[in-house]
């Protein structure tokens, strides 16, 4: 029997929610499986990736061939990595010790690698944030200075006007008092 390791889907629509599965190949996608590995979600950031990895690790000796997708989670999760390992062990390329600190040295490095991307989007997602508060507090600000200028005193608005009417009366009546005297 050729069994496959791959994702079996739950969730609501557009929320789609996997559990990896050993199953047999000729069945459905969510239909009848051999074992539960684990789970996957890819609606956090970054994806939430849940592996027995022991279990994993045992069928992929066995020949169970991942699908492409399982595939990336398998290697994201070293389970491939620690095949490999084992593979160069076997052929007597590497101690048991040396594939040990090798694979220990990979996790740390793979733990930072996920530590770095949770903080710089946790960083980028507070600047966004202080930026979005930044603008709304202008934009208060501005609203406030429209709003303290609609609510002014209208007296001190209409008085210049009067002031520039009368400023404009005066000069015309000059000229009609000097058309007066040419006149006479």
């Amino acid at each position: 029997m050729a069994t496959k390791i791959r994702l079996q889907r739950f969730g609501k629509k557009g929320k789609p929610f996997f559990h990896v599965v050993v199953a047999d190949s000729r069945s459905p996608r969510d239909g009848k499986f051999i074992e539960r590995l684990g789970s996957y979600n890819p609606n956090t950031n970054p994806a939430t990736i849940e592996i027995n990895f022991e279990k994993s690790l045992d069928w992929i000796n066995k020949g169970a061939q991942p699908t492409d997708t399982c595939r990336a989670i398998l290697s994201y999760k070293g389970v491939l990595y620690k095949k490999h390992l084992e593979g160069g062990v076997k052929k007597g390329a590497l101690t048991a010790e040396q594939a040990d600190a090798k694979f220990a040295e990979w996790l740390n490095a793979k733990g930072e690698q996920i530590e770095g991307k949770k903080d710089s989007l946790t960083k980028t997602k507070s600047e966004v944030r202080s930026a979005a508060l930044a603008a709304e507090a202008k934009k208060n600000a501005d609203r406030g200075a429209a709003i303290a200028l609609k609510n002014a005193p209208v007296e001190e608005v209409v008085e210049e006007p009067v002031a520039e009417e009368a400023a404009e009366e005066t000069p015309a009546a000059e000229n009609t008092t000097e058309e007066n005297k040419e006149e006479a």
